[in-house]
This record gives C-alpha cells, sequence and structure tokens, in this order.
C-alpha cells in the first residue's frame, strides 16, 4: 500500500493521449517528428537507388520462415520481406509513425488500440492489405508462432471492426502500456498465403509479405538473395524515404567468422561489422584497406549498453550472501584484462543500462527515485544511492593485493576463513568452490584468467565447457553456479524486465532471471516503470531498478564498447547522420561514381 501511494504521487495527473486518430505514438510523451514530415533524419532522401550488396554470414539456415522456431531462418527476412503496422524511428526512444497504417488511435489509460489501414497498401503479388488480414496475422501469431508474439498477443481479449479499413484490440486493462506500441509492430502476412501454408513449417517455401524485397533465391545453408519489389507500394512513404536503395541484397554464408573476414580482404562482399577487438585494432592492414578501397568507421550508438558478466546463481547456497559475491567482485582485474586482451578498447560495465540517460552511474538518486525506493530501505547500499555503482578499479598488474585482501576481509565477515591454502567455512570447514559453466573459446579464455584470480585467495573455480545444446538445457533449469551472459536493454525497457529480474521468473524455466533474483523492490520498480506515463517517472523508475539490481552484486560486470566496428568497400554510401542506435544498413546506397 505504502508504495502504491508513493507511485500515485509521482504520476501526473494528466498524460499526452492519443484518443483522435494520430500520424505517430511515442511511449512516453509525444513523438517528435511532424504529421507532415518528409523523411527521418538519418537518411539521405536523394540517396541513389540501384546495385547490389553483398553481406557476410556466420553459421548456416535451413529454412525461410522467421516466423517459427523450427529451424534456423535465413537472416533479415522479417526485415525485408515483411511489414508492420507502424514504423520505428531509430532517432527517438521508442517512437512510432505510420506504415501499413495510415493512424492508431488509444485512449491516454491504453486498454485499447485502433489502427487504420492505408488503402493503397499492398502485398507484393498485388493483392490488397485488409483488416482481415491483420486479424488473421494477430490469430495465428498468438496461437502457432514464436513464443514472444503468443505471450504479446495473449493480452488482447477482443478485436472489433469500427469500419472497414479499422480495426480495434482490446484489452483486459491498461496495465500493459507498452502494449498498443507492440501490435503496432506486429508483423502482418497474408491470410490467403497462409492459408496454404502452415505458419509453423520451417521450409524454403518463398514467403510473401508487403515489404519492400522478396526473396529472388535460396541455397540452403550457403546463400540467400533478396531482390527489391520495383511495384512497391509503400516506397514514397515518409517513413521509406531514402531507405531500402540496392536492388538486390545478398548475404552469403561461411563457417566461422575466421573465414569470413579472409573472404572480405578478398573482395568477396561489401560490408563487415568487426566483432573482434584484436582484429579491429591489428587486421585491418591489408592491401584494400592501405590503399582507401576499403574504409574502417567507428560508429558510435547512443544506446544502453546492456548488462555483461559472470553470472552468481543465487539460489547456490555458496552464492546467496550478497557479501561473498561483492567479495569476488573485487577479484575480477577489469584494468589487467582490457590491456593485455582487448588493446585496452573497452570500458568497464558499471551499471544494466550504462552508456545511457538511464543508468545510475555517477548520479545522486533523484528525490523522485528516493521516493519510489523509501518502502524498501534495505534495497540500495547509500553508496549505490548517492552515486551508482563504483566499479573496483586495480592497479593493472593483475595481482592487486589491496583488492585481494579487501575481498578477503568481507569473505571472513561473511564467515569464510584461510586453511592450507583454501578458503572454507568457518561453520563446518566446507572448502569454497563451484564451477563455471561456458560454451565458447573467448569467454574459456576470460574464465581461466578470473579463476586464476580467485585461486590467489583459496577459492577454486572450475570451468565446465558444453555445447550448445547441454548449456541451453542447463540454462533454462537454472543447473548453474556460474556463468557468463548479456542482458541487452534500449531506450525503452519494458515488459522484458519481468522476464530478466521479476520474482515470478526466478524459478520459471525459459525466462532470463538466471541469478535467480527475488526482490520486492525488483518487483516493484518494474511495476513503476511499466505504469509511468512520461519521460520524467520513467528515467527514475528505470534508474531506481538500476540501483537495487547493482545492490544486489548479482552479476560481475564485465565491458563493452560505445561503438560499431564496421568496415566497408568505398563504393557503398553513408548518411552524414547516425541513428541513436548507431548504423543503419537500410539507409545505405551503392555509389554511382566511388
Amino acid at each position: 500500500m505504502f508504495f502504491t501511494v508513493a507511485l500515485c504521487l509521482l504520476l501526473p495527473p494528466a498524460a499526452p493521449s492519443y484518443a483522435a486518430p494520430a500520424h505517430g505514438i511515442a511511449m512516453h510523451g509525444m513523438p517528435d517528428y511532424p504529421p507532415d514530415f518528409k523523411h527521418f533524419s538519418y537518411v539521405n532522401p536523394d540517396a541513389p537507388k540501384g546495385g547490389r550488396i553483398t553481406y557476410a554470414a556466420v553459421g548456416s539456415f535451413d529454412s525461410l520462415n522467421p516466423l517459427t522456431v523450427k529451424g534456423i531462418a535465413a537472416l533479415n527476412i522479417r526485415a525485408l520481406v515483411y511489414e508492420s503496422l507502424m514504423a520505428r524511428s531509430y532517432d527517438e526512444p521508442f517512437s512510432l509513425y505510420g506504415l501499413i497504417a495510415e493512424s492508431i488511435e488509444t485512449p491516454e489509460e491504453r486498454n485499447w488500440v485502433q489502427f487504420t489501414l492505408r488503402p493503397e497498401a499492398r502485398f507484393a503479388d498485388g493483392s490488397p492489405v485488409t483488416v482481415d488480414d491483420v486479424v488473421f496475422s494477430l490469430k495465428t501469431l498468438r496461437e502457432k508462432g514464436r513464443p514472444n508474439h503468443r505471450f504479446y498477443y495473449s493480452k488482447v481479449v477482443s478485436i472489433e471492426r469500427p469500419a472497414p479499413r479499422t480495426v480495434r484490440f482490446v484489452f483486459a486493462d491498461g496495465s500493459d502500456r507498452e502494449l498498443p506500441l507492440i501490435l503496432g509492430l506486429m508483423p502482418i502476412i497474408s491470410k490467403a498465403f497462409f492459408s496454404q501454408y502452415s505458419i509453423q513449417d520451417a521450409d524454403f517455401t518463398k514467403p510473401l509479405g508487403s515489404g519492400p524485397y522478396q526473396i529472388k533465391s535460396a541455397e540452403p545453408g550457403k546463400r540467400v538473395v533478396f531482390q527489391r519489389n520495383p511495384n512497391y507500394w509503400g516506397r514514397d512513404l515518409a517513413v521509406n524515404k531514402g531507405r531500402h536503395n540496392f536492388d538486390e541484397i545478398v548475404y552469403d554464408y561461411y563457417q566461422d567468422d575466421g573465414i569470413a573476414f579472409e573472404a572480405f580482404k578478398a573482395g568477396l562482399y561489401d560490408v563487415r561489422f568487426e566483432p573482434d577487438p584484436t582484429r579491429w585494432i591489428t587486421g585491418y592492414d591489408f592491401p584494400d584497406a592501405r590503399e582507401g578501397h576499403v574504409v574502417t568507421r567507428a560508429i558510435t550508438r547512443s544506446t544502453p549498453s546492456g548488462m555483461t558478466g559472470f553470472v552468481f546463481n543465487s539460489s547456490r547456497t555458496i552464492f546467496s550472501d550478497v557479501r561473498v559475491r561483492k567479495a569476488l567482485g573485487l577479484l575480477f582485474d577489469f584494468e589487467w584484462i582490457n590491456k593485455n586482451l582487448y588493446h585496452g578498447v573497452y570500458t568497464r560495465t558499471r551499471s544494466y543500462f550504462d552508456n545511457s540517460g538511464l543508468s545510475s552511474h555517477g548520479r545522486a538518486a533523484s528525490t523522485r527515485e528516493r521516493a519510489l525506493l523509501t518502502p524498501f530501505p534495505q534495497a540500495v547500499t547509500p553508496e549505490i544511492m548517492e552515486h551508482g555503482y563504483q566499479a573496483p578499479v586495480s592497479d593493472g598488474t593483475g595481482r592487486d593485493r589491496t583488492l585481494r585482501r579487501e575481498a578477503i576481509k568481507i569473505l571472513e565477515d561473511a564467515g569464510w576463513h584461510t586453511r592450507d591454502g583454501q578458503l572454507k567455512r568457518i561453520e563446518d570447514g566446507t572448502p569454497f568452490s563451484f564451477e563455471i559453466l561456458i560454451t565458447d573459446s573467448d569467454k574459456e579464455r576470460l574464465a581461466l584468467i578470473f579463476a586464476d584470480s580467485l585461486k590467489r585467495v583459496g577459492i577454486k573455480a572450475a570451468l565446465r565447457v558444453v555445447d550448445d545444446s547441454q548449456y541451453q538445457k542447463r540454462l533454462q533449469t537454472r543447473d548453474f553456479d556460474m556463468i557468463i551472459n548479456f542482458w541487452p536493454s534500449s531506450l525503452s525497457p519494458g515488459n522484458e524486465q519481468l522476464v530478466y529480474w521479476a520474482s515470478q521468473s526466478a524459478d520459471q524455466p525459459g525466462t532470463r532471471n538466471y541469478m535467480g533474483v527475488r526482490s520486492a523492490a525488483v518487483d516493484a520498480m518494474i511495476e513503476a516503470l511499466l505504469l509511468a506515463r512520461n519521460r520524467t517517472d520513467f528515467t527514475a523508475a528505470v534508474r531506481s531498478l538500476d540501483r537495487v539490481l547493482l545492490s544486489g552484486y548479482y552479476v560481475i560486470p564485465l565491458f563493452f564498447t560505445p561503438d560499431d566496428w564496421v568496415a566497408f568497400r568505398n563504393t557503398i554510401g553513408v548518411p552524414d547522420t547516425e541513428t541513436l542506435y548507431g548504423y543503419r544498413i537500410d539507409t545505405w546506397w551503392r555509389n554511382p561514381n566511388p
């Protein structure tokens, strides 16, 4: 009750309403672009059309159907072939503008949403996109689609048709304020087409969509070629101006990234997104790069880094004490690792929403945050309340004795002491040992270095390398002591936070609450961010959630880079303006005169 009252005091008496048809919608506040906008700010509206661009993909594919969990679908079919009712703007946190739908309408309570379709919207075979197709899309994806589709679309309790081109989705209540936008991003499929083919089939049937491209050809596991539809109905819309500029888009598949890099050096594809910091620093000194035929660029993102870290399974007795978790975090030497393994390119992660205004790092809790956290006086440490999480900084030698002594002192306070070179529980002499579960060589190298640091204080950390299928099974059942995991984030965190951290997901197989968080404070902060009706209250709720999670020391934060590392042929044109989210390849073009 106390939390509910505090939360209500934070909510303003009024919020932006979309109770009349509007050209766009924002999660909080109003969208930036007016109804008569001509194009997004991050495109070149005069970009030339034509040519082919080739990308590399690592791995394989055995399906052309991205709408089912069966099989492995070829890359980018969802984005190129299928469309949604609304299109996302990538220079705003979370705003949508009309695509198949010419307008959106939802009351301030957001207990329903209504879309009016554009009469000119067409599938690639020339058939119109109708309300029947939209209703069929929701029902089919809700019953047979991917788990995320089934989860969100199940919240629609009824469907109404106020007019021939209008459809209304009604919800049980307005508790999920993100739902109108989620439905705006629902893929729209053809009822006529999928009455002949099952949406659950993982095969090589060429899909029919309303998007700018169609699949021209596909060689299983090797190559897929997309061809721009010359009759694409939406090419002149403001949300599409300056986008979809290539006549053909090709994805060539390679067995591993090393082979793919050699293929790039040989000129076999046009654009490479570099994941390896060592290769980025040292690997681009080859003839085409030296001669200017290949351009390298670090494109900065302004979106949250997400959280990558060593994850404690707090359900394990050995990690149930927050003091133990904090102490082990002091033994991870980021400074040495960054210098010796990664050429110093990484930044230490200090927040679940680092690299954005949603982060609590370096900020004292605001009045709004303190009001949200008042019912939970023990949930946030005084230090994190005053300035956010401050990661330990070592001397960079890999053997920082000051941090080691501090860690040992905390472990002693938690009931552990060193005997015969081993850290043991004072109460019963049980040695401190656990297992780190990993799947790939990069994580193995990092885990080995961390295990060596732990060994110096008498902790035995054994590495267990397993294949992907075994790893996923153990992840789903929480059968591990420690893992390395990444949780992505955005400028508009929402319902996924329930899957990541909520108490209800701690014991539920298949969720991503791997650390086993069971915290009334975490649950309350997630509720606050989901109910927030303006950006100020939303930011306060997210930062408060950040502080609670960081105070629990559920992970040992690792590192991130705010840049996307991209290399491309000088025949490729790139807009001058970047998005909040980094590069957008659908805005690039082929230079006619490089």
